[in-house]
């Protein structure tokens, strides 16, 4: 059946809407994640000028039988592991600690939110001279007995964890924003009810609270992986890999290829593979909380 002129345009034109954004995401997303994936296949370093050789799977084994990747690829799970849980709980609890109407408590808010619209760079360089070997937090230390205090960034059991504060520092208060937004979209007669049920004080949050907020959980969840797979800057700054490439992350690992070796196919390799393994995570990170 044939359909009229108003009607297809009233179909066309939520597409012609999109077609802007589209184009956007077309040349800035889509084209550069095709054209890198199509380096992956071939050797294009050194000589920029040169057109890239195709090479077919050679980069990828190459990747397979790299024991720095592995390790990487190992701190950057770990990375993963550590910081996600924290950020998915601690700013939930913080959200429920300032969700009340008290004196004051817009400050409480704007203190947990400051370190969020502080820049990375600057965030990390003071760490770094909080971590520092006379720094405050060795300072303390030594009040408490603990005479040299501890390496917190030139040892090789501290440097990666102690990035990890870094992360876990600054984001508490983004995800604490998020939380709050949906506790006060939940109404106070839920909480009035459970507690003519029995249910008060930390109970009620547990049967209410966690329930109504699942989707809160899931868009923390997914967004706090997504970044800590891909974390850079603080690593940057603070340790540039070091001590012995114990604080090194895969996206770092990636950046030392692509601009330090100018082995931009391999470092294509590397992006590959972490971009097809962020998505397996997203994935399951989504059928995990469905369930």
């Amino acid at each position: 059946m044939r359909q009229s002129p108003s009607h297809l345009l009233q179909t066309l034109t939520p597409y012609l809407f999109l077609l802007p954004a589209g184009f956007v995401l077309a040349v800035t997303v889509f084209f550069p994640t095709a054209q890198a994936f199509l380096l992956s296949f071939t050797r294009y370093e050194y000589d920029l000028t040169q057109a890239p050789q195709w090479i077919g799977w050679a980069n990828f084994q190459r990747l397979w039988s790299d024991p720095l990747f592995w390790k990487t690829l190992g701190q950057t799970l770990l990375y993963l592991v550590c910081v996600v849980p924290v950020l998915v709980t601690v700013p939930l609890l913080l959200a429920i600690l300032v969700n009340r109407q008290l004196k004051g408590i817009s400050w409480f808010r704007a203190a947990y939110y400051t370190p969020v619209i502080v820049s990375m760079v600057v965030a990390g360089l003071a760490w770094k001279y909080l971590y520092a070997e006379n720094g405050l937090f060795n300072q303390v230390l030594q009040r408490l007995g603990i005479e040299n205090g501890l390496p917190w960034l030139t040892s090789p059991k501290f440097a990666l964890f102690s990035v990890m504060a870094v992360t876990v520092w600054k984001g508490l208060g983004y995800y604490m924003v998020v939380y709050l937004a949906g506790l006060q979209s939940i109404s106070e007669d839920l909480y009035e009810a459970a507690s003519l049920d029995g249910s008060d004080g930390w109970r009620k949050h547990w049967d209410i609270t966690v329930p109504l907020m699942r989707p809160y959980l899931l868009l923390v969840a997914t967004i706090s992986a997504l970044s800590a797979t891909k974390v850079f800057e603080e690593v940057y700054v603070m340790t540039q890999g070091g001590p012995r490439d114990s604080s090194k992350t895969v996206v770092y690992y990636l950046y030392e290829q692509a601009f330090d070796r100018l082995e931009i196919s391999y470092a294509c390799t590397i992006g590959f593979v972490l971009f097809s393994i962020v998505l397996g995570l997203s994935f399951a990170n989504l059928k995990l909380t469905q369930r």
